[in-house]
């Protein structure tokens, strides 16, 4: 794991029931999930039509 950073699959009975990976690389897939999952959160609230044009949005800054 520490040349590669490839995981590594614990099976039993060879079927896999874990995986093992180095911290930097769990870091990293988790801020990714976390980075998809607001895309994904944002393309739910244009789906919706939940979007103002920037132009309402800074008028709306502004009377705040």
């Amino acid at each position: 794991m520490a040349e590669g950073n490839e995981p590594v699959i614990l099976t039993l009975h060879g079927e896999a029931k874990a995986v093992l990976q180095d911290i930097d690389t769990y870091e990293q897939t988790q801020e990714t999930l976390a980075l998809l999952k607001i895309l994904a959160l944002g393309n739910q609230e244009i789906e919706r039509g939940e979007v103002v044009s920037v132009g309402e949005f800074f008028q709306n800054l502004r009377k705040a």
